[in-house]
């Protein structure tokens, strides 16, 4: 018979770590007699980041002694106590590999029912002082799960737990965990997980979307740089110059999604030599690429005064996922200033194919004298029957508001891309959502960092990137290319987001050993090397920064 052998609660807290102060409720120890066990928690606990933890399908975390031994086994510890795991219930019995997604169990009073494993973030590891812990707890087949409470009342330590119901499928809390993280997943057992009502939200979309993905085509265009041929530049405003760029040998480029991007290398404009990302304005094409530059800096500077027909430069092949999807409803392209190139493209591609579709044209900027690509868009415009056309001069009208946005009958059932300043893309995503267009068909392109995940963290300030404090190290050259950053690697720091974090270059990360894979990011040119090895390797052309090293040069999309 399985048994309740401790009972363990704590509120959230902020505590220090690596020198950050995060907000976390990973820290429960044992509490004496019976506790009322709520819809949402044991009375007297808490979670600190209701974003993975907590909340009505994650009520409460069992954890078990046979996981306790292990781990003592395992890991050389005898300092392992009931809670250190961050749960609420530590168990006799309740193996991982026994217990089903969708089992119910009594507790005392109380009916509870098992909604999915653990989540794997950092904090199990912060707890224990073992940054490893995220990734044994998968990798050992342990993690632990989530319950849901069914029916309120008191529970404690000694109580036994009877099993009341099964789930459906008896997909093991173990197998589960293993189907989302770790690879050479069976169709067949996502199949069924999606059909077990239990098992909470979040995984199921999860499973959704793994059934749905198609297998991974080989990136497109070519590995690193190349050098591509200028074949002409052309002034487009006051301030914006467009490149057009070619093949050296004349062969066919790869061609380019409309709305993707070019990263150039500029090795005239500095040392090391500054990487750049720019839109590909023109329609997609197989013969030449178009980027058009607004000159604001030193690079930009250079391009625009020290190109001319017949030079080259470094270039990756096209890339991004801000695209224009297929489908025949109505489309809205919002851009502000420069934010006009991607949107461009996406105009091209509708031109081109003589789309039916209601094509709303949305561009604002300062003055007339500053507006490119003004002709060009009109003239596209004229050539699709069911196009609306909307210029705003700020310095005319002032700012675009919802209230302007208000007066236009946009249609709700859109799909809205939005490009400009990362102020205006806010705004707009906000005014365009209040008007009635669904926040998940509302796509932004960013040019500059990442918007940064890293949970439980409070006290992070947002400083411009810069190189890591004392003297540079001798390593190879990490370039984080959206931040416009080079500085040759250190041996002293464990990982490439441990070293993006020195240089406070925007990061996105949960587990930090290599499991969640929201670290991802792509590998522009050179490689990486892992310690310790992924669970699951990450996509060819992308890294896991969160436990990848530079094996030379290296250019990531950060």
């Amino acid at each position: 018979m399985a048994r309740l052998v401790s009972l363990n609660v704590g509120l959230p807290k902020d505590v220090t770590w690596q020198g950050r102060t995060v907000h976390t409720g990973i820290f429960k120890y044992p509490v004496e007699g019976p506790r009322l066990v709520r819809r949402l928690n044991v009375d007297g606990d808490g979670q600190g980041d209701l974003g993975g933890h907590g909340g009505e399908i994650r009520a409460v975390l069992v954890y078990q002694r046979e996981s306790y031994e292990h781990w003592r086994r395992f890991l050389g510890r005898e300092d392992l106590e009931d809670g250190q795991f961050g749960e609420n219930f530590t168990v006799d019995g309740l193996p991982d590999d026994e217990v089903h997604i969708g089992d119910r169990y009594r507790v005392g009073e109380a009916e509870f029912e098992v909604t999915q494993p653990r989540v794997t973030c950092f904090r199990v590891g912060m707890r224990l002082g073992e940054p490893r812990m995220p990734a044994l707890l998968v990798a050992h087949h342990r993690p632990g799960f989530y319950l849901r409470v069914i029916t309120e009342g008191h529970v404690q330590a000694g109580d036994e737990i009877v099993r009341t119901r099964t789930g459906r499928h008896e997909l093991s809390v173990a197998d589960v965990d293993a189907l989302l993280y770790l690879p050479d997943r069976d169709p067949e057992t996502l199949r069924k997980a999606v059909d077990v009502p239990a098992l909470s939200p979040g995984w199921q979309a999860s499973f959704r979307d793994l059934l749905a993905a198609a297998p991974a085509p080989a990136p497109a265009g070519w590995r690193g740089f190349r050098p591509l041929r200028v074949a002409r530049v052309v002034p487009e405003s006051a301030s914006v110059a467009s490149i057009h760029l070619t093949a050296d040998d004349g062969a066919p480029l790869p061609r380019p999604e409309p709305g993707q991007y070019l990263t150039l290398r500029v090795p005239g404009a500095g040392d090391p030599a500054p990487v750049r990302s720019y839109s590909l304005s023109a329609a997609p094409s197989e013969h030449a690429y178009r980027i058009s530059v607004k000159r604001d800096g030193v690079v930009s500077g250079y391009l625009h005064t020290r190109l001319a027909a017949g030079a080259t430069v470094e270039v990756a092949a096209p890339r991004g996922d801000f695209v224009l999807a297929a489908g025949d409803g109505p489309v809205v392209l919002l851009s502000a200033g420069i934010g006009v190139t991607p949107v461009l493209a996406m105009l091209h591609a509708l031109a081109a194919s003589r789309s039916e579709r209601e094509v709303w044209w949305l561009h604002t900027t300062r003055s007339a004298a500053e507006h490119a690509f003004a002709d060009e868009a009109h003239r596209l415009l004229t050539d699709l029957p069911n196009a609306h056309e909307h210029v705003y001069y700020t310095a005319e009208t002032g700012r675009l508001t919802v209230a302007t946005l208000s007066t236009l009958d946009l249609p709700c059932e859109a799909t809205a891309y939005l490009c400009g300043p990362d102020a205006f893309m806010t705004a707009m995503r906000e005014a365009l959502v209040s008007l009635g267009i669904d926040a998940s068909r509302v796509h932004s392109e960013l040019f500059g960092g990442v918007s940064a995940i890293n949970p439980g963290i409070t006290d992070a300030v947002r400083t411009a990137p810069h190189p890591p404090a004392g003297s540079p190290g001798p390593g190879p050259a990490v370039t984080f290319a959206r931040s416009g950053l080079t500085v040759p690697w250190r041996e002293s720091y464990p990982s490439l987001l441990e070293f993006a974090e020195a240089c406070d270059v925007p990061t996105r990360w949960s587990c930090r050993t290599g499991v969640c894979h929201t670290c991802v990011t792509p590998v522009l040119s050179g490689g990486v090397e892992y310690a310790p090895e992924p669970l699951e390797p990450a996509a060819a052309g992308e890294a896991l920064i969160c436990c990848a090293r530079p094996a030379e040069d290296v250019v990531l999309d950060l």
